[in-house]
């Protein structure tokens, strides 16, 4: 890994509003470096999650303790312009509820206190091609699934020896799979959404003749958490019903599930609160670290550069521990800076 250029690369990414070019960066340093340079930089090698472990590593270590968790959850960038290749290509966007063209990200962050690390990360490649039987029209798919990725990260966060009690994630990974993994496989809890429609027994004798009936189906106090047992699933959990408000007034209904039988309904929604500083990240990857902004067409130029968004998100969240300043405010602190510099100029430029 060149350092140097990586250093220099995500700081420009940090501080540019627009697409990120090997240009604009070589520009920026007044040509002292030559944007060919820059333009081999993101093109060669391939940086890894191993490679953000690296990187990350001293911070993890300085912060972390037994009140850490892990998060877990994906991201679709959506890129509709660029050609169709591995990365580039169709995913489902489960925000949207739809198909999108873009890259989809699955990404793991540490969370302690009010600090929120990127600790491991997979790009989601699609190199299978396919007809469907349906339209005929060929597609593309995965040799791995997200969830199959899901579990190789976690076990790499375990040999990382990482200080942590809890894993959150939505319901796209609250597969029996997942919980047994990381319950039985590793002895760790977790907090997982479940869908509407998951099969639940309340008592372990309907769990035995398989009597299961629809989460949202079943009838329990608010604000209670109850045990129960989910279909194929080795060991009981305990669900609660969260009711929510957006904020354009409507209401839902969360159904996360906790693998520690003895905590209460407000045990469960705080921790699981705490899943959302996963959405805070993504947020920031795409409007603070231009994760977007590359112009790069080669796949393993692409890949690299979402490696460097995602080390800078990092290199902020370290400003923010610093400034005691998030993200945006950050960014918009550098966007001033660069207004008015460029009005000074300006104002120089009249008055020649």
């Amino acid at each position: 890994m060149n350092t140097k250029y990586l250093d220099l690369y995500t700081d420009y990414l940090a501080v540019t509003f627009g697409y990120a070019t090997a240009t604009g960066l070589s520009d920026m340093l007044d040509g002292s470096i030559s944007h060919d340079k820059f333009t081999r930089f993101p093109a060669d090698g391939e940086y890894t999650s191993k490679d953000l472990w690296k990187q990350v590593r001293p911070v993890v270590r300085e912060v972390e303790s037994d009140n850490g968790v892990l998060i877990f959850d994906d991201t679709v960038q959506e890129k509709p312009w660029m050609d169709e290749n591995d990365l580039v290509c169709w995913h489902f966007d489960h925000c949207k509820g739809r198909n999108i063209k873009g890259i989809n990200l699955l990404n793991c962050i540490y969370h302690v206190g009010r600090v929120s690390v990127p600790v491991a990360f997979e790009l989601i490649l699609k190199p299978v091609r396919y007809s469907d039987p349906e339209t005929r029209r060929e597609k593309r798919r995965s040799e791995v699934t997200k969830n199959e990725l899901m579990r190789s990260m976690f076990d790499t966060c375990m040999k990382n020896q990482m200080k942590f009690t809890w894993t959150l994630f939505d319901s796209w990974f609250s597969s029996v799979e997942n919980m047994e993994h990381v319950k039985l496989r590793h002895n760790k809890e977790f907090i997982g959404a479940l869908k509407s429609n998951r099969p639940v027994a309340l008592t372990e004798d309907d769990c035995r003749n398989k009597r299961f009936a629809r989460i949202d189906q079943i009838r329990w106090p608010e604000q209670e958490a109850v045990t129960g047992w989910l279909k194929g699933l080795k060991f009981p959990v305990r669900p609660v019903r969260q009711v929510f408000t957006d904020k354009d007034g409507s209401t839902g209904v969360l159904y996360p599930a906790c693998s520690q039988l003895t905590a209460d309904w407000n045990t469960i929604t705080t921790i699981y609160k705490k899943r959302w500083n996963i959405g805070v990240f993504h947020k920031s990857l795409k409007s603070n670290a231009a994760s977007a902004g590359s112009p790069a067409r080669r796949v393993n130029a692409q890949s690299n550069h979402i490696f460097a968004s995602i080390v800078t998100v990092f290199k902020m969240e370290c400003l923010k521990i610093k400034t005691e300043m998030n993200h945006f405010a950050l960014k918009t602190r550098l966007y001033l800076k660069a207004v008015r510099s460029a009005f000074y100029e300006l104002q120089q430029l009249q008055a020649a």
